[in-house]
Formats: structure tokens, C-alpha cells, sequence
């Protein structure tokens, strides 16, 4: 347990500091507690299916952010919705400096070549959520760490799933199917597919030199009326697809320290 200094030094507290007090505070997890990969979601269904499938205990309910730790050491997180809470456990997890985090998360499919159900692996992010300009210049790219999705693409395939690779807008709207001209941008920029929480991912794990990537499922098909989610909708994709994203998620993140390729953070 880290003693906060008295309050005429509190503006000498470090950042790392902040995170060893904050990541149990939000999680109900010790640092010790977390493994070296790491898989975060913003669902909470994702959180129960792997603690049924490895028969271990959800920590953190009734705070901000729940996770599950199995055997073998890998570590499931439920930050939420939106780039705030991505931003806020990218930061959180640097007091335990993981090896590599894979962010399982849904998008919406902004092109014809996207469907219900296809896996997108984005080789960048477009920064239109906002919120990661507190951590670099708009002009630094979002991006993965390539060896990780490497790693990543070779489980899509052992799976025989197609994947698709392209560029994900990230916003922090969540309602904007109605505003064209809205859509006639999205459409001008080329983005394959939209949402709220992966370049905020990539950027933040940048900052902090966590090895990262994210591994979207298309839920939606947003820029046509009749694409846009609904209940029914998503649960459908729930209930046809998410089992599968969990899985490869989970072989990914447990064998590539075993097999993988050694990942190490270079500042660009």
C-alpha cells in the first residue's frame, strides 16, 4: 500500500504513484493479482463467459471495472464504454506493466466489403474522439503493436475466419446515425469502421509502452437505416459471434508468450 504524501507535497505525487493506488481502487484487483496479458472489453458478458469457462471468481463488482483471472494467468478488464475509461485503464495498467493487451470491442462497418460478423484487425486508428490529444499531438498516429497483430491474424486464420485490415475512426458520438453529413464525412476519410475506444487504446498504450492491439467484431452496419443496431439485432451478433471472438482473443493472449514473437515498445 502506497501513503499518499501530506497535502502541501501532494503536487509531487508521480503518475506511477497515482496508478498503484488507483488500479485496485477501480478494479477491486491487486496489482500481483493481474496477469502479464491482459484482454479488456467494454462488456460485461465477456467478463462472465470466461470466468464460467475457467471456473474463477469476477472481482471488482460494484466498481467501475471488473475482472477474472484464470489459472494460466491471463487476465480479463470490463473498463466500460467510450475513450474516457479506455484512456483511464491504459493509464491504470501502467502500474502493472503488462507484456501485451488485446482490446476485444465492437464496431460498426462502414464499408460495402464489411459484414455482420466479420472480424476487423485496424493497422491504425483516426483520433476523432478528442481524448487522446491530452497525450500526443493530433498528428501522432493510433497505432498497434505489429507484432502482436501478427500474432493475433494467425489465430483469425486458424480459425478459418476472414478478417479485414483498414483504418477505424474512433468518436466519442454515440448517437449519430442520423446526421448525414456526419456520414458524408466518414465516408470521405475511407474509415473501414467506426467506434469509440480503440485509438484512444492505441495512443494511451503508446504513452505508457504497453504493447497493444484490438480485435473488433462488426456488430452493426451504421450508415444505412436499416443497419443500424437494435436490440434484436445485437443480440444476434451476442449470441452468433461473441463466443468466437472470446476464444480467439484467449488463445491469442495465452500462447503468444509462449510462442510469440518477443515484443518490445520502440517510441517512433
Amino acid at each position: 500500500m502506497i501513503s499518499l504524501p501530506s497535502n502541501k507535497h501532494l503536487n509531487s505525487i508521480s503518475k506511477y504513484e497515482l496508478a498503484k493506488l488507483w488500479l485496485p481502487r477501480y478494479t477491486g484487483t491487486q496489482i500481483d493479482e493481474f496477469g502479464d496479458y491482459i484482454l479488456i472489453t467494454n462488456f460485461s458478458y465477456y467478463i462472465s463467459m470466461f470466468a464460467e469457462r475457467f471456473k474463477c471468481d469476477v472481482k471488482g463488482e460494484g466498481r467501475p471495472m471488473q475482472t477474472a483471472t484464470n489459472s494460466g494467468g491471463l487476465t480479463i478488464i470490463n473498463f466500460g464504454m467510450g475513450s474516457p475509461n479506455a484512456a483511464t485503464l491504459m493509464d491504470l495498467l501502467s502500474a502493472r506493466k503488462p507484456e501485451g493487451v488485446l482490446f476485444l470491442g465492437k464496431c460498426g462497418g462502414l464499408k460495402h466489403s464489411t459484414e455482420i460478423g466479420h472480424f476487423i484487425l485496424p493497422i491504425a486508428a483516426i483520433r476523432g474522439e478528442g481524448t487522446s490529444n491530452d497525450y500526443f499531438p493530433p498528428e501522432v498516429p493510433a497505432l498497434p503493436s505489429f507484432k502482436l497483430h501478427k500474432f493475433v491474424s494467425n489465430k483469425i486464420v486458424g480459425h478459418n475466419q476472414e478478417y479485414r485490415t483498414g483504418v477505424v475512426y474512433t468518436t466519442n458520438r454515440r448517437v449519430w446515425e442520423w446526421d448525414e453529413s456526419f456520414k458524408s464525412y466518414l465516408r470521405k476519410i475511407s474509415a473501414i469502421a467506426i467506434d469509440m475506444e480503440t485509438a484512444t487504446i492505441f495512443i494511451v498504450g503508446h504513452a505508457n509502452a504497453i504493447s497493444r492491439g484490438a480485435l473488433l467484431l462488426v456488430s452493426d452496419l451504421p450508415m444505412t437505416p436499416e443497419g443500424i443496431k437494435t436490440e434484436e439485432s445485437d443480440q444476434y451478433v451476442t449470441q452468433k459471434y461473441t463466443e468466437l471472438h472470446l476464444q480467439i482473443g484467449i488463445e491469442a493472449m495465452t500462447e503468444i508468450g509462449e510462442k510469440g514473437e518477443q515484443m518490445k515498445h520502440f517510441r517512433y
